[in-house]
């Protein structure tokens, strides 16, 4: 390839995963399970309220205050249903600890169409490939339910590096794991700002999966559907 690439990372939600259903959805479900019927339009919003707080006052996760994602995502559940008027610990301690469950499992997550021949058609090249998230330790076995943890050597968190993109520090992590110099890497992601452009300070290449051209992006760097990255690393 004209790029000399050896090393591809990837992002995972909405790149190569995807919630089944509106995360309101899944939440309501949960509450009518106890019997609770609560909108999910409301929880939607709600939810939005709760992980926006909770992203600025402990970010990534809560490591550097001690808390670690179960405990984040506990309080962000719990959070979400006290602004739709749900109060009682033992009801709120429970939904946590079922959503926490759910979000773990290929219930929750389908995958995107394309990611599947994608990440094989990178890997018949010979590719090595892994995972650059800013996601939870859940991760490893939402990859291994939904069948594509086999296409990656590893799997990157923002919450077992320590830090979260767009710091660049976690494409560093990346790039000591797949023991390769920036320029014969690239990442491929759905965010302008935690993807493309986070990858590219770190002096790896980037590709930008996105429906709409981006001022900022060239338009080889971007990828209107994922099969695109095929024609791309074969010129």
């Amino acid at each position: 390839a004209m790029l000399r690439l050896r090393l591809l990372t990837w992002d995972v939600k909405d790149t190569l995963l995807r919630l089944r259903q509106p995360l309101g959805e899944s939440y309501a479900v949960e509450a009518r399970a106890l019997g609770m019927q609560v909108k999910p339009e409301a929880l939607g919003q709600a939810f939005r309220e709760a992980y926006g707080a909770q992203q600025r006052r402990f970010p990534n996760y809560g490591l550097a205050q001690g808390l670690g994602s179960q405990r984040w995502w506990g309080d962000v559940v719990k959070q979400t249903f006290r602004l739709t008027g749900v109060h009682d610990e033992r009801v709120l301690t429970r939904l946590a600890e079922s959503l926490y469950r759910d979000f773990c499992s290929a219930r929750t997550w389908e995958v995107l169409p394309e990611a599947e021949e994608t990440l094989r058609g990178c890997c018949e090249r010979g590719f090595r490939m892994g995972v650059v998230s800013n996601f939870d330790r859940r991760l490893e076995q939402i990859l291994s339910q939904c069948n594509l943890r086999h296409h990656f050597e590893f799997v990157l968190t923002s919450e077992d590096a320590g830090v979260a993109k767009p710091d660049r520090r976690i494409f560093e992590q990346a790039l000591c794991l797949g023991g390769v110099r920036p320029e014969q890497a690239a990442h491929i992601g759905d965010d302008y700002a935690r993807d493309y452009r986070a990858a590219r300070a770190a002096g790896m290449h980037g590709f930008l999966l996105t429906g709409a051209a981006q001022p900022e992006v060239p338009t080889e760097h971007i990828l209107p559907s994922l099969s695109h990255l095929l024609a791309l690393i074969d010129t």
